[in-house]
């Protein structure tokens, strides 16, 4: 997965600072200027409200690579909350305003891309309030208050430990607004527990980072960061027992949030013709089928082995699931040790980069990109992640983020999660989360000129390219066409279709853990760990699990459509160069600019 866009973690945390401009609509003309164009009207709109959010969240900025308010902290207190409410107001209001049809198709998309963030940040605000119910944005404002600045060289060591002082000194209040402003009794009791879990991540921060380079600072500059250090560990020791002896025995809220906010938060989310009911329909039938492709492979794989299940032609599920596992088992015997996941990770990101550059398949990132064991405020909802630098941080590195083993996991549940991520699994993972995943599509996407397309990027088509990626790298015979591989790629496709169908399962439909489970255990053949992992994402998190499925389907059927309009000019470097040069807005605009169609 790759980290939020800023845009969509501003829409999350709607904290806001001082003194925001108010956007209101420009006149056509003056009786002494002028007209005023459509498109610098839309300009001169977003800027002013891309200078709204970041000065609304100075964490998601330091992320996204502006550092004017590296010392800052969001503030989550009722009027910062009305100010970014009547802000986001006031800028709708304003877009309103502007003749979309009279903008240039590349501003027509920014138009439309703003226009539905807008919605959404409103919606969030005034329905959806996670602020009073999800702590998670709290531990992971925390987190990244603090990871944003020491992981990456954007300036001297000096000045980020300055900054990270300043913002250890605010995190006291911070913790004090999470107290105040969540209600247990809407606080779903696996969002405290996670919550838990997290909160003293921030102090491996400290530790790891901050304090290791405390001696770049002298005199009473390091008395100062001393003492934020101290006075962190106090909020975060007293935050700990209120969270620990409060927040969890009373958290009685309920994670499902319903049909009709999931339909709201869907379409906001995915910003997709696809409903609710369409995207179960195609995963239905995706999922059928992929199982279909999967049987095939291990009648190849199987024949003429001892002990080897039944392999008629036409088998029936029974015979069907017998035969595929038989063939996983096979994949999953090769694995790497404990404490070996990290180091494999690092070597298939070698393979890989080597394999899309030989065979020419896209331009390439000329930034570095690391694996890092990920931070431990982050974990618990995901096993690996990637984050790029913001759009304005240039040349610096992008982290390609995994998980370690947990140490109090048992003998059993190591085996069970080593089955999951086999050596072809962290080949698979390697590709979706870096190359040519995430990794180099938010490259490409950082080129491109509109900052305020960068801010507003789209997850479905992210998640999309990069579920792409992986059956890109199949078609062009990764790993030497490797069966194995090409088995357990097809595992991870029913990862993303299980992904579809568990989220709305779950937040709509009433989905059992039991249930659910037997979707990812039984159906779509993931290991225990993995299935038990996911299920607690699913309680975390809604509307984002679908965006893979979605974005995936999108950009095959675009692929299918640039190779029937280009015919023998087609070439998958000119394919993926040009899906790649817009940006990363959704696929339908994509779509739209690429074969010079009216934007819609």
């Amino acid at each position: 997965m790759s980290r939020l866009p800023l845009a969509l973690a501003i829409a999350l945390l709607l904290g806001a600072c001082a003194q925001q401009p108010t956007p209101a609509p420009a006149p056509e003309r003056t009786a002494q200027a002028a007209p005023v164009s459509a498109d610098t009207r839309f300009t001169q709109l977003g800027k002013d409200w891309l200078d709204g959010i970041l000065k609304a969240s100075p964490v998601s900025a330091t992320q996204f690579g502006d550092h004017h308010n590296d010392s800052e902290l969001d503030d989550f207190g009722a009027a910062a909350r009305a100010r970014s409410l009547a802000f986001s107001q006031a800028t709708l209001a304003a877009l309103d305003h502007i003749d979309r049809s009279a903008l240039s198709r590349e501003n027509q998309v920014d138009y439309a891309i703003l226009h539905n963030q807008l919605q959404s940040d409103i919606w969030s605000a005034q329905t959806l309030q996670e602020w009073t119910w999800n702590p998670l944005i709290y531990t992971g404002i925390a987190g990244n208050a603090l990871f944003s600045l020491m992981a990456r060289d954007f300036a001297p060591l000096p000045q980020r430990l300055r900054a990270a002082t300043a913002r250890m000194e605010k995190l006291p209040a911070l913790y004090a607004q999470m107290r105040t402003n969540l209600d247990p009794a809407r606080v779903p009791k696996i969002h405290a527990e996670t919550a838990s879990r997290q909160l003293k991540g921030v102090l491996a921060i400290a530790d790891d980072q901050i304090i290791a380079h405390a001696s770049e600072l002298s005199g009473e500059e390091r008395q100062r960061l001393d003492a934020a250090i101290a006075g962190l560990r106090k909020a975060i020791d007293e935050n700990q027992k209120w969270i620990d002896s409060e927040l969890v025995p009373k958290a009685k809220g309920d994670f499902r949030i319903g049909a009709t906010l999931y339909d709201q938060k869907l379409a906001f989310s995915l910003n997709s013709p696809l409903s609710r009911q369409e995207i179960r329909q195609r995963a239905e039938q995706a999922l059928s089928d992929t199982r279909a492709q999967m049987y095939e492979i291990a009648r190849r794989v199987l024949k003429g082995k001892r002990k080897a299940p039944a392999l008629p032609e036409h088998p029936n599920e029974k015979q069907q699931q017998a035969a595929i596992q038989a063939a996983l088992d096979l994949a999953y015997a090769d694995h790497p040790a404990r404490d070996q996941v990290v180091a494999t990770a690092q070597t298939e990101l070698a393979k890989a980069t080597d394999f899309v550059r030989n065979h020419d398949l896209v331009t390439m990132p000329d930034a570095p990109v690391e694996v890092i064991t990920m931070p431990e405020f982050a974990r618990g909802v995901a096993l690996a992640y990637c984050d790029s630098p913001g759009p304005l941080d240039k040349g610096l590195a992008t982290f390609y983020a995994v998980s370690p083993i947990p140490d109090d996991w048992t003998k059993a549940q190591v085996e069970s999660f080593l089955r999951e991520y086999n050596t072809r699994s962290i080949a698979e993972l390697t590709v979706h989360e870096a190359m040519p995943g995430h990794f180099l599509q938010l490259w490409h996407s950082n080129r491109y000129p509109s900052v305020l397309r960068a801010v507003l990027g789209s997850g479905t088509f992210i998640e999309g390219w990069a579920v792409y990626a992986e059956q890109l790298m199949v078609d062009q015979g990764f790993l030497d066409h490797d069966p194995l591989f090409d088995l357990v790629h097809l595992k991870w496709n029913l990862r993303v279709i299980a992904n579809a169908l568990l989220d709305q399962g779950v937040q709509v439909d009433g989905m059992t853990r039991e249930q659910a489970m037997q979707l990812m255990t039984i159906k779509t053949f993931q290991q225990e760990r993995e299935a038990a992992a996911k299920w607690v994402r699913a309680q975390l998190t809604a509307a984002q699990l679908p965006t893979y499925f979605v974005g995936w389907q999108e950009h095959l059927d675009l692929r299918r459509e640039a190779e029937r309009r280009w015919g023998k000019d087609f070439t998958q470097r000119r394919y993926n160069d040009a899906v790649l040069s817009f940006g990363s807005p959704p696929v339908r605009y994509v779509r739209e600019l690429m074969f010079d169609l009216p934007i819609q």
